[in-house]
């Protein structure tokens, strides 16, 4: 039986859980915590794809403490994994340290997971409770609120590990009037220095980003990760460890110049031209002698299957109108950010986040659930997910 104890702790092993961001995907954030007569003795987390999962973490940690973790309850924000992949079953740590009683907050939706990891431990005659399994029995608003937090932390993963595709992040800077650019298409800046931060770090926290062409031709983007040394030092990273996302183009034609920024520099950051059929074959071969890597995507939905098929499970959209309100129509978008400058431009013929043709009425129009409204600097920034119910998708070419 999950107690209010246990919804506390399992608060704070989320909490922990959140310093893996941007450096754990494709796998899922997760923090554990080793409790005794209600101290926490351990502790741990998943710092990093590759390296120990939270569990083994937390065990690492007693045992440099010197720890005897025998008798002693986990908490854990996903099931452990039974599974041997980049490191071996969490399960098989947890029975042979003698936890004796184990507090779950999600099952884990890998087919390889699945509930067979608290299985196991139970047949172990380890005493498990699942906060997700609780809430069917329980009317508890406060598990139901825990469980949905838990599920925002990990909506990155629960959709990749359950449906192959990325989870979809829509970010535009805009002025109050709507406008990402001026009628000479001007952009910079529109938002302040804090907001433009703000952005690099949510760069970071996605393993991709998607522009379209029209945007290489109008701003010659980079589209890197650079934040200050002071922020770096702040989050407890390390420059060579900063995590740098995979540079996605949609490009049907192959227009993207020789001399842009991004195919520059495709040997130092990761560049994909996403191109269809027909385009001149001696411009492909020109973009790969010069390291950029080449998908052959005739709709918006292959570009996202295939980034999906190559492990991307984040894409940050950082595009213009054109391919902004594509993705929005096929339903691909899960996610926006929108910054907002206290700045008005005008201009009949500026830029917009979202073009094309929109919606007739005013019931057709996209909403967002789960908003939030952030003040930073003196910019605003509203996201929200984009509810996706009874809207049918339509499919485009890219």
């Amino acid at each position: 039986m999950v107690t209010d104890d246990d919804i506390i702790l399992l608060e704070q092993a989320m909490l922990l859980a959140q310093r893996g961001e941007g450096r754990v995907n494709p796998n899922p954030l997760v923090g554990a915590l080793i409790v005794r007569d209600d101290d926490v003795i351990a502790q741990g987390y998943h710092h990093r794809c590759g390296d120990l999962h939270a569990e083994r973490e937390a065990f690492r940690d007693a045992e440099e403490k010197g720890v005897d973790c025998a008798g002693a309850t986990m908490y854990v924000t996903l099931e452990p994994c039974c599974h041997q992949g980049q490191q071996p079953p969490c399960t098989e740590a947890i029975i042979e340290k003698g936890i004796s009683r184990v507090v779950v907050g999600l099952l884990d939706p890998n087919p390889l997971v699945s509930g067979k990891g608290v299985e196991l431990l139970r047949q172990a005659g380890i005493e498990v409770d699942v906060l997700e399994q609780a809430a069917s029995t329980v009317c508890s608003d406060i598990i139901a609120t825990l469980i949905k937090q838990l599920k925002t932390q990990n909506r990155v993963f629960l959709k990749y590990i359950t449906t192959g595709k990325p989870w979809i992040t829509a970010k535009w800077a805009m002025t109050l009037d709507g406008k990402i650019a001026t009628t000479t298409g001007d952009s910079k800046w529109i938002t302040g220095e804090k907001a433009r931060e703000h952005v690099h770090l949510v760069r970071r926290n996605h393993t991709a980003i998607l522009c379209g062409i029209g945007t290489v031709l109008a701003d010659d983007p980079m589209l890197n990760v650079r934040i200050s040394p002071e922020t770096l030092e702040a989050l407890d990273i390390k420059e060579h460890m900063l995590r740098q996302p995979v540079r996605i183009v949609a490009d049907r034609q192959v227009r993207i110049p020789m001399e842009s920024q991004l195919v520059r520099t495709a040997r130092e950051y990761p560049l994909v031209v996403a191109y269809a059929n027909g385009a001149d074959e001696e411009k492909l071969q020109l973009l790969r002698d010069a390291g950029v890597v080449l998908w052959n995507c005739n709709t918006l939905s292959e570009l996202v299957q295939r980034a999906g098929a190559e492990k991307i499970d984040s894409i940050l959209l950082e595009s213009g109108g054109t391919l902004s309100e594509a993705l929005l129509r096929e339903g691909l978008i899960d996610e926006v950010m929108a910054y907002i400058a206290p700045k008005i431009i005008g201009g009949k013929m500026a830029k917009t986040p979202v073009e094309g043709e929109g919606v007739t009425i005013m019931s057709e129009a996209i909403e967002l659930t789960d908003r939030t409204i952030t003040t930073i600097g003196e910019d605003v920034l509203i996201s929200g997910l984009v509810n996706k119910q009874d809207r049918p998708s339509r499919v485009d070419n890219m």
